[in-house]
């Protein structure tokens, strides 16, 4: 099965501990400092439009991308929820533009002043030509000097975090088995997670659908980023661990990288 299909409807619950707050404030002081206060903004693997509506409510215009028409349909259900509650036509939730494309090989209108990608979006990339193509395109979509903010998963958490680990939760309305397996030759996780979802029948208690997927991810290290980026002409201009936002150590296990265009 196709990852994030099933997953879609149950992704927030199961993703609340995420903290899109904190990764928020640092992408938009991060703008902020470089003098991005407005304009378009593109998120790339916008899934569940968590990240894209945080930025359209405070004032830029939005496009989410995303290769799962399932995930975009359920943050088309968020934007026409928030548009009804509010009945504001200048509210920007409400010009938010989804399109379901792979990053790969995602098209604009136009240039953009930023780009952004969280939540391992970039890690389920796998190959160096695939990841140079999208950074290429992200280069090619953005404003002069404009800003490409992401975060990827770090070899280092794969091999000494995740690796061969099994998670298991109980959810209000589902719960999941999530097992991973790491190959250290392509530093690629593969993810089997199976979820079991409240069936409700007349007459009937207790009873549950299970549903599996499998997602691939690969982990990298920063040079590897970085190469990746000059390969793609932009220019890397830093990099930080995501707990706290501090400087990248050998441990880091997520990090956020900021890069900027650099002509065209």
């Amino acid at each position: 099965m196709n990852a994030y299909t099933e997953f879609s409807k149950i992704y927030d619950e199961l993703m609340e501990d995420v903290p899109y707050d904190d990764w928020f404030e640092f992408v938009k002081k991060t703008l902020y400092d470089t003098g991005i206060n407005g304009g378009i903004i593109c998120e790339l693997g916008s899934g569940t439009g968590n990240f894209t509506m945080k930025f359209a409510e405070v004032g830029f215009d939005m496009i989410g991308i995303d290769n799962s028409i399932e995930m975009l349909n359920v943050a088309l259900g968020k934007k026409n929820s928030h548009v009804a509650k509010l009945n504001n036509p200048f509210d920007k939730v409400s010009d938010i533009l989804y399109l379901n494309q792979d990053m790969r090989e995602f098209e604009l209108y136009g240039t953009v002043a930023a780009i952004v990608s969280v939540f391992d979006s970039i890690n389920y990339v796998l190959t160096d030509e695939d990841i140079i193509q999208t950074f290429s395109l992200v280069n090619n979509y953005l404003d002069p000097a404009g800003l490409f903010i992401f975060d990827f998963n770090t070899v280092y958490k794969y091999k000494n975090v995740v690796s061969d680990s099994t998670i298991a939760e109980s959810g209000e309305d589902a719960s999941f088995i999530w097992s991973n397996c790491f190959d250290e030759e392509s530093n690629i996780n593969e993810y089997e997670m199976t979820f079991f979802v409240p069936v409700e029948i007349e007459g009937e208690e207790n009873l549950y659908r299970r549903f599996d997927e499998y997602h691939y991810q690969r982990g990298y290290t920063l040079d590897e980023i970085k190469t990746f980026l000059k390969e793609a002409g932009l220019i890397f201009v830093d990099a930080f661990d995501a707990e706290g936002f501090t400087p990248v150590k050998e441990t880091s296990e997520r990090i956020f990288v900021v890069a900027k265009e650099s002509g065209k």
